[in-house]
């Protein structure tokens, strides 16, 4: 029943994020480009069976896990998805290499009118080498920022939710 998933997962890919808006596509593919240090690279989504991703912490569509793929090797995973700020939601990345550890974050859409702090290359590093083994705690681990308690708080639970759900697809060989 596992290979099936896997086949889903690594056979069923749809290429090139074709789902995502124009301005989200352009920002990852953006970074990609600069943390990757590529000119030119695919996406291709992984999805996996609804039995799956519903009882995972982190939401897993059609459109937001990605291989990033180079001259046909994996040379790593992009996540793109929103977390709730004060009134609104905002829209960020995380760029995993091959073995899940994060390379970097990047909040790509912030919709409020304070706290985007949360968007600073300082603050977003200490999540640089985390891997589904840490976990992450505001005020510990992770850094307060003033004006910007909410979408801090928000950020670190996404990316808690996101490393638990790696671990548990690694812990079931789906990924």
């Amino acid at each position: 029943m596992n290979f099936k998933y896997v086949i889903v997962a690594f056979f069923g890919v749809v290429l090139v994020a074709s789902n995502l808006p124009k301005n989200i596509k352009k920002k990852v593919d953006k970074e990609i480009k600069a943390t990757y240090n590529v000119e030119t690279h695919k996406l291709n989504a992984l999805t996996f069976d609804a039995s799956i991703t519903n009882t995972l912490p982190s939401k897993f569509e059609e459109d937001n896990l990605f291989q990033i793929i180079k001259n046909d090797e994996v040379i790593g995973y992009a996540y793109i998805s929103k977390a709730p700020s004060k009134t609104d939601e905002f829209d960020y990345l995380v760029l995993f290499d091959k073995d899940f550890i994060i390379k970097k974050s990047k909040v790509l859409i912030y919709r409020e009118d304070y706290g985007s702090e949360i968007g600073s290359k300082r603050w977003l590093k200490q999540l640089v080498g985390k891997t589904k083994e840490d976990t992450l705690t505001y005020g510990d681990n992770i850094a307060a920022i003033s004006g910007a308690t909410i979408s801090v708080k928000s950020m670190t639970n996404a990316i808690n939710d996101l490393l638990k759900s790696i671990k548990i697809l690694h812990q079931k060989d789906f990924l």
